[in-house]
């Protein structure tokens, strides 16, 4: 990548790396399903080859995975929000109490950001009359009070990635023939996981190769070891 497509201290701007964070999430999430619901149908496959047994596998897999990736991250998003709006809460405390020292905090940050002193403290003091909290919020906490985390977005986010994953090797499982059905879910999956693969390591900005080789090597040990406890296992509760 070349320099003028990073920001000067080469770390991406707040809208663009937001973006980037929700769409890795959700490769993540995705990936996630694939793995998880392509063990456990797999899983049943090595014990039964019974399509209803690996379909209702798959499908209950799906379902929860789904809320509970969306439960995690609703909890995980709104502890973070709730520090958000208690960062909040102090700073306007702060400005309250101490404007001075508020007003010389700002100024500081924007020297820091490469503004001579006096226009620094020129520009500190106009946002302090019009919105010191807004400034205050975006140089020091790096929050912008009007965009605070939304964990149901977040929730909703997470459960339809997991979900989208994990339909794969659930329909995947349901094709007519018998005899390949493992054979064609397997083949779905490691195509999902090469995608995923691909995905992350671009968002990323990896090499492509060992993301793909590492992602598709884990879905394949997953898949073979949850189909031997299955052969283990299927025979002692027939």
């Amino acid at each position: 990548m070349v320099a003028s497509d990073q920001e000067p201290d080469g770390e991406q701007s707040g809208p663009v790396s937001e973006r980037s964070n929700w769409l890795r999430a959700g490769v993540l999430g995705a990936n996630d399903g694939l793995v998880s619901t392509a063990g456990l149908v797999v899983g049943v496959a090595g014990a039964t080859s019974s399509a209803s047994a690996m379909f209702t596998a798959g499908l209950a897999g799906l379902v929860a995975g789904s809320l509970s990736m969306a439960g995690g991250e609703y909890v995980s998003v709104s502890s973070q929000r709730d520090a958000e709006q208690a960062a909040l809460e102090i700073e306007q405390e702060k400005l309250e109490t101490r404007p001075r020292q508020e007003l010389e905090e700002l100024a500081k940050g924007y020297e820091e950001r490469g503004i001579p002193p006096e226009l620094a403290l020129e520009v500190a003091s106009e946002l302090m009359k019009t919105d010191a909290l807004r400034a205050h919020a975006e140089i020091e906490l790096k929050i912008d009070p009007d965009e605070l985390t939304k964990p149901w977005h977040a929730a909703a986010a997470s459960f339809l990635a997991f979900a989208i994953g994990a339909a794969i090797p659930t329909l995947a499982i349901l094709t007519p023939l018998d005899d390949l059905r493992v054979v064609v879910c397997v083949v779905a999956v490691l195509i999902g996981l090469t995608l995923t693969g691909l995905s992350s390591a671009r968002l990323g900005n990896a090499s492509i190769r060992p993301a793909i080789i590492r992602n598709v090597a884990v879905g394949a040990l997953t898949m073979s070891l949850t189909w031997i406890v299955g052969r283990l296992t299927g025979g002692l509760v027939s």
